[in-house]
């Protein structure tokens, strides 16, 4: 399968299982570029549509998602990251904008931060310094809550990044759960540290699951 194909079948999950509708997008990196899917729904993504940006770009070509300023930035800072899922989680934003932290009270959980960080500019990150800004809130992590504006998460390739996607917002209704009934209570370091260690190989099934459906199969 091409790399665009790929891009456009976690694209595609991530609109099926409710992370987006209108707006999201996914990129994985291609050497010293990267490869994004098109300014439109993530549900009718087609890889003819998927552009190539140098990551030297200093001007975005067109036809391009406007936000994939943020794609360049954190690629350009994290040489660990292969691919990187921009979606519109409801349930993340809702406990960011309520000013409750994301904590790791499942195992999954875990893969996202504890707590999950926050960008706390709301604006639209259509610009260079903005990309910037967001890449240093990210720092080494692997997911990001954009105040008021959904959340983005990375991984080695495009079906992880959706999976972990997946796993932040199962992780927000969880800590809304746990915060309506009581006093949530993160997983110990220690605890953390055991379920990270089976990060790629649980993101990979989460990914399977994700990704099932008859055409698929």
């Amino acid at each position: 399968m091409h790399a665009a194909e790929k891009l456009c079948r976690a694209a595609r999950v991530v609109a099926r299982h409710g992370l987006a509708t209108a707006f999201g997008h996914v990129s994985v990196r291609s050497g010293h570029q990267l490869l994004i899917t098109p300014p439109t729904p993530l549900g009718r993504a087609e890889p003819a549509g998927c552009q190539l940006i140098d990551l030297a770009a200093d001007a975005l070509p067109a036809g391009t998602p406007k936000e994939a300023w943020l794609h360049l930035a954190i690629y350009r800072a994290r040489p660990d990251v292969g691919a990187i899922c921009r979606a519109q989680p409801e349930v993340t934003t809702a406990l960011t904008s309520a000013a409750l932290d994301i904590l790791p009270l499942h195992g999954q959980g875990s893969f996202c931060g504890s707590p999950v960080p926050v960008f706390e500019e709301a604006e639209l990150v259509r610009d260079r310094e903005r990309g910037v800004r967001l890449a240093e809130a990210l720092g080494d992590g692997k997911a990001l809550v954009l105040k008021g504006n959904g959340a983005l998460t990375v991984a080695g390739d495009p079906g992880r990044a959706a999976a972990r996607m997946w796993v932040l917002e199962a992780s927000a209704r969880i800590n809304a759960t746990a915060a309506a009934a009581g006093t949530p209570t993160a997983l110990s370091h220690a605890e953390q540290a055991a379920w990270q260690a089976t990060e790629d190989e649980l993101l990979g099934r989460i990914w399977a699951h994700l990704d099932d459906t008859e055409e698929n199969r």
